[in-house]
């Protein structure tokens, strides 16, 4: 059964805009056009979400909010707070009645849209936290190259759109201050992750991360790094890229890491945060030396072993490539997906700003990638279920 959602708004025509756009989402909708209105509905129909309008005849949004988080019935329903309010003194008094997001008119649908799922997958993860159950919308994956150059990111990149695909609103990260390729390769500008990691523990909360967002064309939610050689020289404080992981973790969504290489000096702490760690190599001789070398101390490294997943990919369809089972018997690992060669797909989806599984959701390599993405989802659902079990 889809969500519903109650839309409240004095302006007919954003009721019905808004409406139509969520409709066209797969939500079912409920409208108010004031704020007493909203309240008894509210209460009566108990909606999944509330896209709360502040400027009304009857009674504003701050205090329409007030009442319902007052109300035992209505105070955990997850509130957006829309309206042509642009003033900082506006949005903190929105956040002090009780609102989980502001966002200001006019927007694009597409930001709207993914702010409603943000919403409606952590009431989802709470839910399934309080009933004892864990949700694998929460999941951390972290993606690793054995070494530069072998297509890591643009796997991370693909492997979070085939998770939008399928509806699981993920957040793709650029862990690589200074380094970030992820915004180049999807024609973004970047807001640097290094701001952030420049900062206290203590100091992290999820609206300063969710502050620092880019909502891409393709649906995906971007924390970016920039190409900057002063941030790659900084030193950050482990437990700060620590607990960016932990808060962003508390958002319910999927969280992905592009991570760089073993030489990242971020990876030390943070690829111990996440629930499976992707490890990229090539088919060449000399990579699978350097892998066979570094993965056990990858899996020492770990805070719970048998969680890496090994992925090769063949960039080109040339060359001498080792067989994918003398890889296996070299490493001592199994593979779990190899992704062919696309040089030409690559190269229309970067010039397009989109992943290839958007771009050309059609391909083989889409499909592969799909595959490998179905996978990594079961794979850590497994896991966590013997954990609840145990």
């Amino acid at each position: 059964m889809s969500e519903k959602i109650l839309v409240v708004d004095d302006d007919i025509d954003s009721l019905k805009l808004i409406g139509l756009m969520l409709q066209r989402n797969g939500y079912q909708v409920s409208a108010a056009n004031a704020g007493y209105q909203a309240i008894a509905k509210a209460t009566a129909e108990r909606p999944d979400l509330i896209i709360l309008d502040v400027m009304m005849p009857d009674m504003n949004g701050y205090e329409v909010c007030k009442r319902l988080r007052a109300n035992s019935e209505t105070q955990h329903i997850p509130i957006i707070m829309f309206t042509a309010k642009t003033l900082i003194d506006d949005k903190v008094a929105g956040f002090e009645a009780g609102a989980d997001d502001y966002l200001t008119k006019p927007t694009h649908p597409t930001e709207l849209a993914v702010r409603v799922r943000t919403l409606l997958n952590k009431r989802a993860a709470l839910q399934r936290t309080a009933s004892g159950g864990r949700s694998n919308q929460g999941v951390t994956l972290g993606f690793m190259g054995i070494k530069g150059g072998l297509g890591t990111t643009t796997l991370a990149i693909n492997v979070a759109a085939a998770l939008h695909r399928m509806e699981r609103n993920p957040v793709l990260v650029d862990m690589c201050p200074g380094s970030g390729s992820i915004a180049a390769m999807l024609n973004v500008q970047p807001r640097s992750i290094a701001e952030l990691l420049a900062k206290r523990a203590s100091e992290l909360r999820q609206r300063v991360l969710e502050d620092q967002f880019v909502h891409h064309q393709s649906g995906l939610s971007l924390l970016l790094s920039s190409a900057s050689f002063r941030e790659a020289q900084q030193n950050y404080p482990p437990e700060t890229a620590v607990a960016i992981v932990r808060q962003l973790r508390e958002l319910g969504q999927p969280i992905l890491f592009d991570l760089g290489t073993p030489l990242n000096p971020n990876c030390n702490q943070v690829q111990r945060e996440m629930d499976l760690l992707v490890v990229v190599i090539d088919a060449i001789r000399s990579t699978v030396d350097i892998a066979r070398q570094l993965l056990p101390q990858l899996e020492a490294a770990r805070a719970v072993p048998g969680r890496i997943h090994l992925v090769v990919v063949n960039r080109t369809s040339g060359g001498i490539f080792m067989p994918w089972h003398e890889i296996e018997q070299v490493l001592g690992m199994d593979i779990r997906a190899i992704i062919p060669p696309a040089p030409e797909l690559a190269h229309q989806a970067m010039a397009a700003g989109m992943p290839i599984v958007k771009h050309q959701p059609s391909a083989i390599i889409s499909a592969q990638i799909m595959k490998l993405t179905e996978d990594l989802q079961t794979h850590v659902q497994k896991h966590w279920d013997t954990e609840v079990a145990g």
